[in-house]
């Protein structure tokens, strides 16, 4: 069980970074948002940890449009434990169920302008304001639901957006390809395949000291 939170939690969470990174890069203003936000609250002299995450709403809700958007684990599988009937569909006993969580994420159902990138909707007066990813919203999933849930979740929720915090705390961060940025997304967003849902090609961003002097480790 072990090998499985941290295996669950380290390859998917490595995956998630990635992303949550290209789109800030590819949505400069919300960068800009998650940045003044650390500023504020955790300041200059130190950097963002895994303590601070309760007081940056704007960077928790850029993780949840992130995790939304680009779940590590784009497929969720179950067994029937018995037949079923599910919207006229007979579901036989001991059948393999796979749960599209990327589709439902994007589902214009339950989501405004599923496709935009807008952590706005999970803040306060949002629309998914109190959606959280435990598995308890079926509208929002990434880490599936129940007792079959993903093992590594806790692991998840806190080191991703801490390791973002503080990489964007630290650094300013630009493309390689020396483009200027326009508002056409100049970072490439296509996915590879894999039950992993990492990007396909890998992110390559030039990064310029943002805290000089450099905060010691706390």
């Amino acid at each position: 069980m072990q090998q499985d939170v941290v295996t669950a939690g380290s390859d998917t969470s490595a995956a998630m970074v990635e992303w949550m990174l290209a789109e800030l890069m590819n949505h400069p203003e919300a960068l800009r948002k998650v940045q003044e936000e650390i500023d504020a609250v955790v300041g200059r002299d130190r950097i963002a940890g895994e303590a601070d995450l309760a007081n940056l709403p704007y960077l928790q809700a850029a993780y949840k449009e992130t995790l939304r958007l680009r779940p590590a684990a784009p497929m969720a599988h179950r067994q029937s434990t018995e037949e079923i009937r599910i919207r006229g569909f007979t579901v036989p006993a001991q059948s393999a169920v796979f749960i599209n969580v990327w589709s439902i994420g994007r589902d214009p159902a339950y989501w405004d302008n599923p496709l935009e990138f807008r952590p706005e909707r999970f803040l306060a007066g949002g629309a998914s304001e109190n959606l959280e990813a435990r598995g308890q919203h079926f509208q929002f999933i990434p880490f599936g639901s129940g007792r079959r849930g993903c093992p590594g979740m806790g692991l998840a929720l806190q080191s991703v957006p801490a390791v973002v915090a503080a990489l964007v705390q630290c650094f300013d961060w630009a493309s390689t390809s020396g483009e200027e940025k326009t508002a056409t997304a100049s970072i490439d967003m296509e996915e590879g395949d894999g039950l992993v849902c990492a990007r396909k090609h890998t992110l390559l961003l030039r990064a310029e000291p943002r805290l000089i002097p450099f905060p010691p480790l706390v």
